[in-house]
């Protein structure tokens, strides 16, 4: 798939220093696009931008997103620069049993995953109606189809993502802004360190690179679809899900003592 229609784009990229952002904001640049980065580290921020073609980046935005403040200054700069896309990446994850999951963790997650593209959307939008080809990315999981057990809270995140993209989607079909939700599965990314990957490990879940990854997201864009799953048996599982969830109820009950030796649980049941 040609990616030519990325070319002259303005995008804000927010979670940009992560191992997906960091492999978008390449794909983005080697295919002529213009990059407003944002991030919680400015340093490497300042790192990635050193690094990518020159004149592909226009402004470095540091910012944590879930900072009413951060998100303003983030969407002031966007309209300065006339952005006309949205790439809402920033997120957190955390493998871990509901009943062991600290409050505090529960919050930050809802922050970041959700009510921050919210109401980075909220701001930009006004402005990214009267731009040419305007378009919204949110980047969600297939976690946001499927609930999976050591990810309530996380899978609770994601679900309302997938929510907010479907309604805002219909909500604007009266006007230019185009939405695009794409839902990768386990990616090899620093968010996953620990629990994540010894759980993908044992349990044998696929993971995929991040260059992967960056390279659908840059295709869904560039084709405005308006729903990807990446992975075809995730977007089977998706589709039993949605259908006849016991199927996979029954599937996922196979591999629940092996999760909850992994997350160190002393509460399974035989």
């Amino acid at each position: 798939m040609s990616l030519e229609a990325l070319a002259g784009r303005i995008c804000v990229l927010t979670g940009a220093t992560g191992g997906i952002g960091q492999a978008l904001a390449r794909v983005l640049a080697d295919n002529r696009a213009k990059l407003l980065l944002s991030g919680r580290d400015q340093a490497a921020l300042t790192a990635l931008a050193h690094d990518l073609p020159p004149g592909s980046v226009i402004a470095v935005v540091p910012g944590d997103m879930t900072d009413a403040m951060a998100r303003q200054r983030l969407a002031d700069q966007a309209d300065a620069h006339e952005a006309d896309t949205l790439i809402n990446l920033c997120g957190q994850n955390d493998a871990s049993l509901f009943e062991a999951q600290r409050p505090d963790v529960i919050a930050s997650m809802l922050a970041a995953n959700l009510h921050a593209p919210m109401e980075l959307t909220r701001l930009m939008l006004p402005a990214l109606k009267h731009r040419h080809r305007p378009l919204i990315v949110n980047v969600g999981s297939v976690f946001g189809q499927i609930g999976y057990p050591g990810y309530a809270a996380y899978c609770a995140t994601k679900f309302g993502l997938r929510g907010f993209s479907e309604a805002l989607r219909r909500e604007l079909q009266d006007t230019p802004v185009h939405i695009v939700h794409v839902e990768p599965r386990a990616t090899r990314t620093g968010m996953n360190h620990g629990a994540g990957d010894r759980l993908n490990e044992a349990l044998g879940n696929r993971v995929d690179e991040p260059d992967d990854v960056a390279r659908r997201i840059a295709r869904a864009m560039a084709r405005y679809r308006p729903r990807t799953v990446i992975g075809l048996p995730e977007r089977l599982y998706t589709r039993i899900n949605a259908l006849l969830p016991s199927i996979i109820d029954r599937s996922l009950a196979g591999q629940l003592s092996k999760l909850k030796k992994v997350l160190g649980s002393h509460s399974v049941k035989h």
